[in-house]
């Protein structure tokens, strides 16, 4: 997938390559190593948002506790695919210690020219509501879980402020229909963090 537009192309490099010989030296016959190095933005591909990424106080990625990313009860709900999705598709969840995902359909444009557009998005009530309902993680299957057309971008605003990651980009979310499942999606803890990729995935019942 392109990177967020406007931000950094991966690029991928070869420190140290099996075949160079001379560098290898120092290793027994016919031992190598292939060492790579990586230049990537924060918010590329599957990614987890960090309180820090809003908030200049807010918990960076090494702060995040462990426990709200990985190994969480799950909890998949059904959206629009386009345009506002209100607290009312919230109500009456179990949402408390869950990893809430948001399942739109929007990743069917994953890849193509069309995908980097405002979709669908969580209001500022769905947030509160998440928020009181007691979710540990919140997740979307699209560009963006606001409105990208809204500068002050209520949605990260309030569930950062309470301390709650949100992962974007998430795809195969229908696989998890009907299916109980626990959901992780762990970065690197890194000290000033704000925004990492992620392997997300799920271990279903």
């Amino acid at each position: 997938m392109p990177s967020y537009p406007g931000l950094p192309v991966p690029k991928f490099h070869t420190f140290l390559a099996h075949g160079d010989a001379a560098k290898h030296a120092h290793y027994a016959p016919g031992t190598s190593f292939q060492i790579a190095s990586y230049e990537i933005g924060g918010n590329t591909g599957t990614y987890v948002d960090a309180p820090f990424h809003r908030y200049p106080d807010g918990a960076d990625l090494a702060d995040v506790p462990l426990e709200r990313l990985v190994d969480l009860p799950g909890a998949l709900i059904a959206a629009p695919e386009d345009g506002s999705i209100e607290a009312r598709v919230f109500a009456g969840m179990a949402l408390r210690g869950r990893a809430v995902l948001v399942h739109t359909g929007w990743a069917k444009h994953w890849g193509s020219s069309g995908y980097f557009r405002s979709g669908p998005f969580l209001t500022a009530a769905a947030c509160e509501h998440l928020v009181h309902a007691g979710a540990e993680l919140v997740g979307i299957d699209c560009a963006n879980i606001d409105n990208m057309q809204d500068p002050a971008r209520p949605a990260h605003s309030i569930l950062l402020a309470a301390g709650i990651p949100i992962v974007e980009h998430l795809r195969g979310l229908e696989q998890l229909s009907g299916r109980g499942f626990c959901f992780f999606a762990a970065p690197p803890a890194i000290r000033g963090g704000t925004s990492f990729p992620v392997r997300a995935f799920a271990v279903c019942d």
